[in-house]
């Protein structure tokens, strides 16, 4: 891998509040992550949509629109490492030794990562902590933010 490759690969599994990509995809651009979004997705990303929004930022953000999970993992480098970020596992983001390159991956708002890649890639999957049972969830947003970061401080302490 290049220095000139992304620092991290963050992947939403068919988004669906447009304000989260945004949000996501903004952060994506500060550090120099690239953004995969897998179809469907349940918003428009065309230039009237993003501008209409107000993402004055969206044409410079590193985006890659994938057909579908199977098309995306076609792309990915068999040896590159996956982090798939769903709630309440034991093995937590504070566990995981990130690489350059890594892909993190996230579900849909409403129902998460697919059944079938957690059982595929379920030696994989990291969790961030949270310390209330009343909290079911986090914001996808909050989530990729806190992942990301993460990340990037442990590849910046090497």
């Amino acid at each position: 891998m290049s220095s000139t490759d992304p620092i991290l690969h963050i992947v939403l599994i068919e988004p669906e509040i447009p304000q989260n990509t945004g949000t996501i995809g903004r952060m994506c651009l500060a550090i120099g992550a690239k953004l995969h979004l897998i179809k469907p997705l349940a918003f428009d990303i065309d230039e009237k949509a993003v501008r209409r929004a107000g993402l004055d930022y969206w044409k410079f953000i590193d985006l890659e629109v994938h057909e579908s999970i199977s098309a995306f993992f076609k792309t990915v480098p068999s040896d590159a490492q996956k982090v798939f970020i769903e709630t309440r596992r034991d093995r937590t983001i504070y566990d995981v030794n990130f690489q350059r390159g890594t892909y993190l991956f996230f579900g849909k708002e409403t129902t998460g990562i697919p059944k079938e890649l957690l059982e595929t890639y379920a030696s994989d999957i990291a969790s961030i902590p949270m310390f209330d049972e009343r909290v079911r969830s986090l914001n996808l947003s909050n989530c990729a933010s806190i992942v990301a970061y993460e990340a990037i401080r442990q590849l910046q302490t090497r």
